[in-house]
């Protein structure tokens, strides 16, 4: 029996474990990339580690994110970056250079290489035959330092792909069905790895669109074979030399597979709140639209942004609607400038963002109350946009574009002909926004820069002997990183303080979650399946930490959430019985005796409630090299310990 693609790259990259699915594997990582909503605190916790220099074949810090200068934080965050950037060895995307995952695709990405990244759209790589996987911050400074990033093996689930796209039907709406099939539980401990006939019509950045939102099926990851539209694309950016050809054995054998025929589907859209929950176009209807937003990580490369413009045509959008276009990176901001296609949104009347996440995060352009926005982003959550009542719809670029001029809801096939577009030759080619580190040898003279926000990581202590603590939280089913730790402009310029982070935390659920952790200074989360689904961003298990919070128990974790938990020294703990959720309320006391000895010694884990006089089993969400993590207080406890025993 042959290999899948992932499994080569994944064989090629395997420094521990087994190749059996579900047991853990630390893999030897090629590239990493951060960005600075999460970056800040990935190089404080590297310089914390004590390594002088980053140990991977290329690092990027990417300023995309905390683009909104309303004050002096953001800004001071940048600075930081950059100079730990220059003195680590460490490449510096300034900020205006783009989305990190379009940058990267464009000038780094190289097929059958592995990348982690401390965002979860990191698998935007795998458009280009990368094994890319979003990762919390303090993983992705372990493998800066060298170590091993380690997972669950996944199952590898096949994505057939037959037939063609037919008009006006994106990629965009190809990974749309997809999470209309599996959900957004359908993919964990999964990777998609697509193949078939159909892929040989779908460009890179097409390819990139599918693998980007199947971070939203819970995915590990997802990846396309590098093939001859792989070459042309990296000649194109003139990075020929990095192809190379990949794809499964012949005889490889997959655990699932799912058959999509490309020329049956439709314009889709997913519909508040969730990315699975998704209706054709005309399912929907011609509801009334406010907003349109084009651009982010899934949906703002030069072919998305041109495919828009051959709407907007000699157009002008409908009154009722405001129209924003964020280009994912100054190379496609240049080539629309330079062919006339910028003018043409221009004169559309659309509103010329920076080439930055903005919208897409909550950093601006927040719609109006209650109002509907179609959006070619890849999350909807509830608030995600800054605005509480807004009703928030995922789309492709077509669509959106076709909605903008109609003001509302416009499936794109009524436009008649489409106009191709086709794959640039030769793209235009100006890395001067990219920053290299200083050499080895002037590296220990440069100087980290601090602002007043830049504070230290939490502090931290092993697993003690018992906890009992009560129920600070109770949640329910799919619960993100959004309702633990928003985003917007007016949280995230505080990812580096933690403290004032704090503030925040749960308050979408709780807006008293923060005061009550203040109150009793320990505490317990109890939640539904799927807990922590969304984004990779690591202050959902920091802050929490820094409020006293010990341990979460859930129906089930989000893989990168949990493993996030681990990191921070935050047990978390699965029911046996999904059944003994049902019994707990908020406030109730919760004791879990002699945890410490039942997690080092893998027993079986007891939770009294004191409160109800009952007792129920849990089970802990740790492989055993995490249990000795947390035992320790951490990873960062537990590399200190390694370290000093050599």
């Amino acid at each position: 029996m042959g290999d899948t693609l992932a499994q080569k790259i994944i064989r090629k990259h395997l420094i521990s474990g087994n190749m059996e699915a579900g047991s853990e594997i630390g893999l030897k990582i090629d590239q990493t990339l951060t960005q600075d909503a999460t970056g800040t605190m990935a190089y404080i916790e590297f310089e914390a580690m004590g390594v002088p220099r980053v140990k991977t074949e290329r690092s990027v810090a990417y300023v995309d994110h905390n683009t909104l200068q309303t004050g002096f934080e953001n800004m001071d965050d940048h600075r930081f970056i950059q100079s730990a950037a220059k003195k680590y060895g460490i490449y510096f995307s300034r900020p205006g250079n783009g989305i990190c995952h379009q940058v990267h695709l464009e000038r780094f990405g190289i097929p059958g290489k592995t990348l982690i990244g401390s965002d979860s759209h990191t698998p935007t790589g795998g458009g280009i035959g990368m094994l890319a996987i979003g990762a919390g911050g303090l993983d992705v400074a372990v493998a800066m330092g060298g170590g091993p990033y380690y997972i669950p093996m996944p199952k590898i689930l096949r994505v057939e792909l037959t037939g063609k796209l037919p008009a006006w039907v994106g990629a965009k709406d190809v990974i749309l069905e997809v999470l209309r099939r599996l959900t957004v539980k359908g993919g964990v401990g999964k990777i998609l790895e697509y193949g078939g006939e159909g892929i040989r019509s779908l460009s890179v950045p097409e390819r990139a669109t599918i693998t980007n939102m199947g971070a939203e099926l819970g995915a590990t990851t997802s990846i396309f074979p590098s093939d001859d539209i792989t070459r042309e694309f990296l000649e194109a950016q003139g990075r020929g030399q990095d192809w190379t050809e990949l794809s499964p054995d012949s005889d490889a054998e997959y655990d699932e597979t799912l058959q999509i025929d490309l020329s049956s589907l439709q314009p889709m859209a997913a519909c508040p709140h969730s990315p699975d929950a998704v209706k054709t176009v005309d399912e929907i209807g011609p509801i009334r639209i406010d907003q349109v937003c084009i651009g982010s990580c899934t949906n703002s490369s030069y072919r998305d942004l041109m495919r828009a413009a051959s709407i907007l045509k000699g157009k002008t959008v409908d009154p009722r609607v405001s129209l924003t276009i964020s280009p994912g990176s100054k190379q496609v901001y240049h080539m629309l400038a330079k062919n006339g296609a910028l003018a043409v949104l221009i004169d559309a009347g659309a509103r010329i963002l920076e080439c930055a996440c903005g919208p897409c995060i909550g950093m601006g352009q927040s719609p109006n109350s209650a109002g509907v926005s179609l959006r070619t982003f890849n999350r909807n959550f509830l608030g995600r946009s800054g605005t509480a009542d807004a009703q928030i719809y995922l789309v492709s670029p077509e669509t959106a574009a076709a909605s903008a001029v109609a003001g509302v809801l416009t499936d794109p096939r009524t436009l008649g002909g489409e106009t191709p577009i086709a794959a640039p030759d030769r793209f235009d080619i100006d890395d001067n926004m990219i920053i290299p580190p200083a050499p080895p040898e002037e590296a220990p003279s440069v100087k980290i820069i601090r602002g007043p926000n830049i504070k230290g990581f939490p502090k931290t202590s092993p697993l003690p002997e018992t906890i009992a603590a009560k129920t600070l939280l109770k949640v329910g089913d799919n619960i993100t990183t959004d309702h633990i730790m928003p985003a917007g402009s007016k949280i995230l310029p505080y990812r580096s303080n933690i403290p004032r982070m704090s503030q925040f935390c749960f308050t979408v659920c709780d807006p008293e979650f923060p005061e009550r952790c203040k109150k009793y200074g320990k505490g317990i989360i109890v939640g539904g399946s799927n807990y922590g689904q969304g984004s990779s961003r690591e202050h959902a298990a920091l802050v929490p930490l820094y409020l006293g919070i010990r341990a979460v128990i859930a129906k089930s974790f989000a893989r990168i959430h949990c493993a996030n938990l681990a990191n921070a020294g935050i047990l978390p703990l699965v029911f046996l019985d999904e059944k003994d959720y049902d019994g707990i309320d908020p406030m109730d006391e919760l004791e879990l005796p002699d945890i410490r000895e039942a997690v080092e010694k893998k027993q079986r884990i007891f939770v009294r409630n004191r409160t109800k006089h009952t007792q129920f089993e849990a089970a802990a969400a740790l492989s055993d090299r995490q249990r000795k993590m947390v035992l320790a207080g951490g990873l960062l406890d537990y590399t200190r310990e390694q370290a000093e025993k050599g």
